[in-house]
């Protein structure tokens, strides 16, 4: 009693005392700091934040605890498996933070999450042979955005040629040989697509030694109306050819698909998905312990009631929802209430995952009081004052749970 009259009482009845004084603790202020609770945008945020977590998390960790404990249940690495699910526990939660922090990396060179839609996302929409490029001359009009067309028609028979500039050399493909000029043909248009620059200097325009043709660029030939009429790729010298061609005039143009950026990563820490995201490190985290938990409970339900269930012909969607879900309920309970009471406390993971620039917008009233006393601010009247909403946010669940102790007993 004296342990807890110390540790817990009398800081209990200290905070709640200090939240009615000011930032100096010398002032009575009466309820200021809770009238500044409910109405700064900051505080409003780590509010509304705070909703979002209990009206999300605990649901969704029992959720997946409970689908994967009926899912290994009849397998026989199901050990191993609820093991490596629930290795994250080992680990606190600032740890997991700097993890999945680097996880969310935008960089899909960095960050693992992005790396992988990266992959499908380019396999699916390949990104174009060069990031970016300027006409070389002003027989090219247009943009790296809408592509690249000569201004002049081009008839079957003449040569097209698309020298480009503004071009880094390590942006060149290594499978890039020198530029050359191709044979022009009766009732075919012909061209090359080169990078108009030699070192040294040179002349705009002309294919020159030591100036290398574009391989891989999507080159479009359209009609007088502008239809794309043929599509085709240049080489490794940069030439291309449309053949058998009717008279008449073309453009020819480089298509916007040839200067495609390749995926640049989702903003997983930006303003608008960081909650989200560091809400998914959380249920990483914690749904080891879901499974552990209602994988006992699993395990003391009787086969014979399921046993019985399938032998009158129930489906294992009806075993599982009239009668798994049923008995398991009080184990359900306790991992969704236990689930309320942390996402209350939230505070480590997401001072680890979210930058300093979207702390605001990651907030929650834990990391709200926190600031608010310790993180420079040093207004304890206006952190008791969090703390003590946030104590009366956690007493009804605590009632809950001490009810239910109470009735199991």
């Amino acid at each position: 009693m004296i342990s807890v009259g110390i540790w817990i009482v009398y800081p209990a009845i200290r905070t709640f005392a200090r939240s009615f004084f000011d930032r100096s603790g010398t002032d009575f202020v009466w309820f200021d700091n809770y009238r500044t609770v409910f109405t700064s945008s900051t505080l409003l945020t780590a509010i509304k934040n705070n909703a979002i977590w209990v009206g999300v998390v605990p649901a969704l960790v029992t959720s997946i605890g409970l689908v994967l404990a009926v899912l290994t249940e009849r397998v026989r690495f199901a050990v191993a498996f609820r093991i490596a699910i629930f290795m994250p526990m080992a680990i606190s939660l600032f740890a997991a933070g700097v993890i999945w922090r680097i996880e969310y990396d935008q960089a899909p060179e960095r960050g693992a999450i992005n790396a992988v839609i990266a992959g499908v996302h380019d396999a699916i929409v390949p990104p174009g042979a060069l990031p970016s490029a300027l006409p070389s001359t002003t027989a090219l009009a247009g943009s790296p955005r809408q592509g690249f067309v000569l201004r002049t028609p081009t008839e079957p028979g003449e040569l097209a040629l698309l020298g480009l500039t503004g071009i880094l050399p390590q942006d060149v493909a290594r499978s890039a040989k020198q530029a050359t000029l191709p044979q022009p043909q009766p009732g075919a248009i012909a061209g090359v697509a080169w990078r108009d620059f030699r070192p040294g200097g040179g002349t705009s325009g002309v294919v020159e030694r030591e100036e290398l043709g574009l391989p891989g660029l999507t080159v479009e030939l359209r009609d007088r109306a502008g239809r794309k009429v043929g599509t085709t790729s240049t080489g490794a010298n940069g030439t291309f050819r449309f053949p058998k061609l009717e008279s008449g005039e073309y453009e020819v143009a480089i298509g916007a698909a040839s200067f495609r950026q390749p995926f640049g990563g989702l903003s997983w820490l930006g303003p608008k998905l960081i909650t989200p995201a560091v809400i998914a490190a959380y249920t990483w985290i914690w749904a080891g312990f879901a499974l552990v938990i209602i994988a006992a409970g699993l395990a003391a339900i009787p086969r014979d009631l399921l046993d019985a269930a399938r032998t009158d012909g129930a489906t294992e969607w009806q075993v599982f929802r009239r009668i798994t879900v049923p008995l398991l309920a009080p184990v359900l309970t306790v991992v969704f209430v236990t689930m309320l009471i942390n996402v209350l406390k939230v505070f480590d993971i997401i001072l680890a995952v979210a930058p300093d620039s979207v702390q605001a917008d990651a907030n929650v009233i834990a990391l709200a009081m926190w600031r608010a006393s310790f993180g420079g601010v040093n207004d304890f009247g206006l952190g008791s004052a969090i703390a003590v909403v946030l104590f009366l946010m956690v007493v009804p669940i605590l009632a809950l749970n001490v009810r239910r102790f109470r009735r199991e007993l």
